[in-house]
């Protein structure tokens, strides 16, 4: 497993199970990846369906570390879509890390595409989400309309497009 991963799944578990947020890795022990300064998403899956997914695509935390396991608690406990994670799931959980590039605004749809690229929409305070490569997810026109979905935005509305990447560990 990768150290990324790992650290949502401890995170998650020792959350879960002693409700405290572990520290993070002391600098000697973080990997190059950890030692980074990104946004982050924690998803959270149970039989192979998302049972949570919480993320930053501006870093908010010192590290790629704190944005795992800061994210990691999110997801289990606070994606409004989900009830909380229970003690009984944990075994059954699989879990996802992707690490975002900074976002960009790009032109039009045709700089997209579903499957390298995020988007984010926004159209005042409103911003939605969606990150790349998503069973289900395979034109650029579903992509922005399930994003615009997220932010209260309606499909007609007109919205700033940003994209980026994310290399994703699981």
């Amino acid at each position: 497993m990768h150290p990324l991963v790992q650290l949502a799944r401890q995170t998650v578990e020792t959350y879960v199970n002693e409700r405290c947020v572990i520290e993070p890795p002391s600098s000697s022990e973080l990997t190059p990846e950890m030692k980074q300064k990104a946004g982050a998403f924690v998803s959270i899956k149970k039989h192979g369906e998302l049972r949570g997914c919480i993320g930053t695509f501006i870093p908010s935390c010192e590290n790629i570390a704190g944005e795992i396991i800061r994210n990691a608690i999110c997801a289990a406990t606070q994606d409004p879509r989900f009830h909380c994670i229970q003690k009984e799931e944990l075994s059954e959980l699989a879990y996802s890390v992707d690490v975002l590039t900074l976002p960009e605004e790009v032109k039009g749809i045709e700089d997209l595409n579903p499957k390298k690229y995020g988007v984010i929409v926004s159209r005042g305070q409103r911003k939605g989400l969606l990150l790349p490569d998503l069973e289900g997810v395979d034109t650029v026109e579903e992509q922005l309309r399930i994003a615009k979905m997220k932010a209260g935005i309606y499909d007609n509305e007109e919205v700033k497009i940003f994209r980026f990447e994310v290399k994703r560990y699981r």
